[in-house]
C-alpha cells in the first residue's frame, strides 16, 4: 500500500519541509548523542599509571586493570638495571586517556651490546674529557690513579679488567674504564743514574724502572766503540732528578730512529 504525500497547497509543501528538518535533526541528535558516545566512550577517561621502574609483568598487570594495553616501541640496556624494567612511558603518567588506550613503553634489555673503545692516549685527553667521552659513547668511569709522567692529568693508560685495552676493541656497553693519569713532574727526588756505558736496551730500562723519560737520542760515530752504547747523557750523574723528567742520550753508531739526532759533523771525530 503506497502513501502519496501531495504538495497541492502551500500547507502541504510546508508539512513536508518540516518533516525533512525533523529527519535531519533526528539524525544530527542521533550520530552526536548516541553514536558516537557508544563507539569512543565520551566522558570515560583512565588516569594512567606511573609504570616506570617496574618489570614488566607487573606492568602489565596493572594497565590490564585500567582497561588499557601497551606496545614496547624501544629497547635499550642500562649498566646496574634489571631487564625486562619499564624505562618510559608515554602518554606519562596521570595522563587522562581513553579505555583501552595503548601506552608505548621503552624497556631494558638482558645482554649489553658491543660497542668500540675510545683513544683516549694518542689524542692527549684530559682526564675530565676522557671521563665525559666514556659516558658520551656508553662506558663507566672504573678507578682513577695518578702516576708519574710529565704530562701532568692526562690519560697516559686506559686499563680494562686490568688490562691495557686498545682503541677500537669491542667491549660490552657500560663496562668500567680504569685510567691511569700523569701527575706532571712527580716531587720525589732521586740520583740521577749512571747510563754511561750501558747499551741504549739497558739504559731504556732503566730509565723506565726510576719513572723517568727518556728524552732525545742523539747517535755520534766513534771509532772501536759498539753501535747502540750510551757515550753521554743529559743531565749527567752525580745530581738529583725528579721523578717525571727528562733524560736525554749520546748513543755510539747511526741514526736509526726518527727521533734520534744525529751529532753535527765536527763532533763526530776527534
Amino acid at each position: 500500500m503506497a502513501i502519496y504525500l501531495g504538495t497541492r497547497s502551500v500547507k502541504d509543501l510546508f508539512v513536508h519541509f518540516m518533516l525533512v528538518v525533523g529527519l535531519v535533526a533526528a539524525a544530527f541528535l542521533l550520530f552526536f548523542f548516541v553514536y558516537l558516545p557508544w563507539t569512543t566512550n565520551l566522558g570515560q577517561s583512565i588516569t594512567v599509571p606511573d609504570i616506570r621502574k617496574m618489570s614488566m609483568d607487573d606492568a602489565e598487570r596493572l594497565l590490564r586493570d585500567r582497561n588499557l594495553s601497551y606496545v614496547v616501541s624501544d629497547c635499550t640496556f642500562v649498566s646496574g638495571m634489571s631487564p625486562h624494567t619499564v624505562l618510559s612511558q608515554y602518554p606519562f603518567s596521570n595522563s587522562l586517556v581513553k579505555e583501552g588506550r595503548r601506552i608505548f613503553l621503552t624497556v631494558t634489555t638482558m645482554m649489553a651490546p658491543p660497542i668500540r673503545m675510545p683513544d683516549l692516549i694518542t689524542t692527549n685527553l684530559s682526564l675530565r674529557s676522557a671521563e665525559t667521552l666514556l659516558r658520551n659513547v656508553g662506558l663507566q668511569i672504573g678507578s682513577t690513579r695518578y702516576v708519574p709522567h710529565v704530562a701532568e692529568n692526562a690519560v697516559v693508560e686506559q686499563l680494562y679488567n686490568g688490562t691495557r685495552i686498545q682503541p677500537g676493541t669491542l667491549i660490552p656497553k657500560g663496562s668500567k674504564i680504569d685510567l691511569l693519569v700523569g701527575n706532571g713532574i712527580g716531587n720525589t727526588e732521586m740520583d740521577i743514574p749512571s747510563l754511561v756505558g750501558k747499551s741504549l736496551d739497558e739504559a731504556e730500562i732503566t730509565i723506565r724502572g726510576s719513572d723517568l723519560i727518556r728524552g732525545t737520542l742523539i747517535y755520534e760515530y766513534v771509532p772501536g766503540t759498539a753501535p747502540g752504547t750510551v757515550l753521554r747523557q743529559r743531565p749527567e750523574p752525580g745530581g738529583k732528578i725528579r721523578v717525571g723528567e727528562i733524560i736525554d742520550l749520546w748513543v755510539a753508531g747511526a741514526a736509526t730512529d726518527d727521533d734520534a739526532e744525529p751529532a753535527p759533523a765536527q763532533e763526530n771525530r776527534p
